[in-house]
């Protein structure tokens, strides 16, 4: 009838009790002149004990005490070292992109073929994301981390022996191996924000998160053109460059390799939130990933998600991937320009993340948030695209920098809604899996923005992006918020709590706003 929590507010303030009609669940309207029903007296003081203090404790079903909660300076640390070597393998996922034309010209081979090099980090995640996230679930978070971590490590050394025209095939290799160790990073952010941070600072520890995978993307844009500017005339020169960037990439990789091992732990000894607090009612052995799978598949409003993030993440990794070919089919001899235009729509998403998870935190309007950053990405795309072949390259960074603020300011808005909409379940399944969506759509749409950027023009392949995403303004406002996650965090789910039996509001309903009734059915009343 009424928010339970609410009923038991009113109750503690007044200080007067509360009386509850209970009766036989039967036929909807159950005569309850025969002595059926009970009529209960609810203590207020009894009930004011029962409520946790404060979000500190939080009470495990069918027991009587009560779990402390605690917040750790090593969070920070665990946050940190992730963001980093989530950004190294960003880095490597777009270093070959950004300057296509020198690659091509280095390795002898066609345009297409250097676009699978960071196509390749696509098709990858899709097989392998479910034994990732199984391994996640059964293993914990620091193994999962080290296997990121350590391949990341051993694919930026095998790419440094591959800096030989003749050895293309090598740094492919060294980029599918980079492109598994992803698998295992992609999937994180979520899960490092649930299992070590607070509900009042969990989105923007995700949203930090995502930022390193962001940040090594722009740095990404911004170092290939310097490190290996276009030496047609001199191919030596040329990869004496490249292989300058290739060990200094190693170099950091295997640093990072070694901090994880130092600081990356599964979880803290005490859960930092209620809502982490509770999930060890379920006994690992009773813990199914197949279950957990088939359960986010019968959830209606994730499956809208993970089609609507797809799309948007999808169309961000194909505008990365292709935007050197769409600046230099319209700006020629600009590849520095076209590395520092990716620079600011990267770095634009990132100031739009951390604004975007610090709302979030704020006012846990999660829908709305998504429905509107996704309108104006909408907006953004549709102003870029119309803007790139202007012979303005000012304003194409203009245009880029707002595309960016909020195409990739929503990538942690969808992991985070999804954590939310799918509660209790693991966070590293639903975020893998959105991952997965983004991939596919990510493949599909750069090889078909890429055909139609080659075959007729940037503003075909552009206007393609822009259909799919008007499209998916749709699916998201579809998705019927409840944030599972944050009722639990805020105590409205406590056990103690019991919701007023629906039969029991049909019966108040009608003697409060239908008084008129039959002679019989005014007795039962």
């Amino acid at each position: 009838l009424l928010d339970t929590t609410f009923l038991v507010a009113c109750l503690i303030r007044t200080g007067h009790p509360l009386y509850i009609l209970t009766f036989p669940i039967g036929d909807q309207y159950t005569d309850l002149t025969n002595g059926s029903a009970h009529l209960t007296e609810l203590d207020s003081k009894a009930l004011e004990q029962e409520i946790p203090p404060d979000e500190k404790q939080a009470m495990l079903p069918g027991e009587e005490t009560c779990i402390e909660t605690k917040l750790y300076w090593r969070r920070f640390s665990v946050l940190a070292v992730f963001s980093f070597y989530s950004l190294v393998n960003a880095f490597q996922w777009i270093q070959y992109s950004i300057i296509t034309n020198i690659f091509t010209h280095f390795y002898n081979v066609s345009s297409d073929k250097i676009d699978w090099l960071s196509i390749v980090y696509m098709v990858a995640y899709v097989p392998l994301i479910f034994p990732a996230t199984w391994l996640l679930d059964k293993k914990g978070l620091k193994l999962t981390a080290l296997m990121g971590a350590g391949l990341n490590c051993v694919g930026a050394w095998v790419k440094c022996a591959s800096v030989r025209p003749d050895l293309f095939g090598v740094t492919m290799t060294g980029q599918i191996i980079c492109s598994i160790a992803q698998v295992f990073i992609l999937g994180l952010p979520s899960k490092i924000a649930s299992v070590w941070f607070g509900p009042k600072e969990v989105s923007t520890a995700c949203a930090t998160a995502v930022l390193g995978n962001q940040l090594g993307t722009a740095i990404g844009f911004l170092l290939p053109p310097v490190l290996v500017p276009n030496t047609v005339e001199d191919i030596e020169l040329m990869g004496h460059n490249i292989s300058v960037m290739f060990y200094w990439t190693a170099v950091v990789s295997t640093a990072l390799f070694i901090l994880t091992v130092i600081v990356m732990k599964d979880r803290p000894s005490l859960p930092p939130s209620q809502a982490q607090a509770v999930l060890p009612d379920c006994a690992p052995e009773d813990y199914s990933y197949r279950q957990s799978i088939i359960n986010l598949f019968k959830n209606k409003p994730f499956i809208l998600l993970l089609i609507s993030y797809g799309i948007m993440t999808g169309s961000f990794y194909s505008v990365s991937t292709l935007l050197n070919q769409m600046i230099m089919a319209c700006y020629k001899n600009q590849e520095l320009n076209a590395g520092r235009i990716g620079l600011t729509l990267v770095v634009a998403g990132m100031v739009g993340s951390i604004i975007c998870g610090l709302w979030l935190d704020h006012t846990k309007t999660y829908k709305m948030t998504t429905l509107m950053v996704y309108i104006l990405s909408f907006i953004g795309m549709l102003v870029f695209t119309f803007t790139l072949d202007l012979n303005n390259i000012y304003l194409v960074f203009f245009t880029a920098g707002v595309l960016g603020f909020f195409m990739t300011g929503y990538l942690p808005l969808g992991f985070e809604f999804g954590v939310e909409i799918t509660y209790p379940e693991s966070e590293g399944t639903s975020s893998g899996l959105l991952n997965a969506f983004a991939q596919i759509f990510g493949i599909i749409f750069t090889l078909i923005q890429g055909r139609l950027t080659t075959d007729y023009n940037p503003l075909a392949g552009n206007l393609f992006l822009c259909v799919w995403i008007f499209l998916g303004i749709f699916l998201t406002a579809l998705i019927k918020s409840e944030l599972k996650r944050n009722n639990v965090n805020m105590g409205t789910n406590h056990r103690n709590l019991q919701a007023v039996s629906p039969i029991l509001s049909i019966y108040l309903r009608e003697i409060f706003y239908f008084p008129v009734l039959s002679p019989e059915r005014s007795a039962s009343s």
